[in-house]
């Protein structure tokens, strides 16, 4: 029976040797979550390479709206956990636009607690986090194919590699964020679909304020913008595994080899967290 290289370091390394330098340059980008955080931070940041057009979709229009001014593109109201809304997007920008090149499914929510969590909770932040990604590709991928090729970078975070101490819901949602992109990197990536998915640890924007970063920031909380900075970089390589935190791939490297270790030392973590809160 013939073996297979398995797991997300094994995509990232042949994406990694296939890879052309992607070039955003004329390029139709959209990004969902546009009005603020990592997303406003990478449509500034990819307004620098000169695409043709940069859609700033996101639930906060007014937001979104500042951004798509200060990059000379469109703003649009989404709820990305509506399957609607995301048809309207993806059919309202390749009508009147034009075909998109770079979807980057961007917004995401966090649900803090765990089994006592609510079935609504659970479903809210699987709409967002995980459908919202499937939602999206199941439109595109078919017309990218079609086309010779595209790009989607999915914003998931070093929970979908690791784990999230006090949440569930994002833990596991996150989890199913990378592993979805890397169904789709492993499945279309030979047909010319280019995949990348970004899993930074803490960022520095308005879902983080107001929380213990102890338990999302174990290496420093980084700026959106330095995060930004990170991606451009690596979907120019069309690197599968985006780390903004590189210590990531470090404690990925543990968890695989001694995952019992690793269990165990998340939980001392844990517990040296829950004596400095008390």
């Amino acid at each position: 029976m013939p073996t297979f290289p398995v797991g997300i370091e094994a995509v990232a390394e042949n994406q990694q040797q296939e890879a052309q330098n992607m070039d955003l340059k004329d390029k139709i980008i959209v990004i969902t979550g546009a009005a603020s955080g990592i997303g406003a931070a990478m449509a500034r940041r990819f307004a620098q390479e000169g695409p043709k057009h940069i859609v700033c979709a996101d639930r906060d229009l007014a937001g979104a709206e500042v951004v798509a001014a200060d990059v000379g593109g469109t703003a649009i109201k989404t709820d990305v956990s509506s399957g609607t809304d995301i048809t309207a997007l993806i059919e309202s920008v390749e009508s009147d636009i034009g075909p998109i090149e770079l979807f980057v499914s961007n917004a995401g929510i966090a649900v803090e607690g765990g089994v006592e969590v609510s079935d609504d909770g659970w479903q809210n932040i699987w709409d967002i986090n995980v459908n919202a990604h499937i939602r999206a590709a199941r439109l595109l991928v078919p017309k990218m194919l079609a086309r010779g090729g595209g790009y989607i970078l999915s914003t998931a975070s070093a929970a979908g590699l690791l784990a999230q101490i006090g949440s569930a819901p994002y833990s596991v949602t996150k989890h199913a964020a990378v592993s979805f992109a890397e169904w789709l990197a492993i499945t279309h990536g030979a047909d010319g679909l280019k995949v990348s998915v970004l899993c930074p640890q803490g960022v520095d924007t308005a879902m983080t304020a107001g929380t213990d970063t102890s338990t999302v920031a174990k290496d420093g909380m980084l700026s959106a913008e330095k995060v930004a900075d990170v991606t451009m970089e690596a979907i120019s390589e069309e690197r599968f595994l985006i780390l903004p935190h590189p210590e990531v791939a470090d404690y990925m490297r543990q968890k695989g080899s001694d995952p019992e270790r690793w269990i165990g030392g998340m939980q001392k973590w844990q517990a040296r967290l829950m004596e400095q809160s008390s």
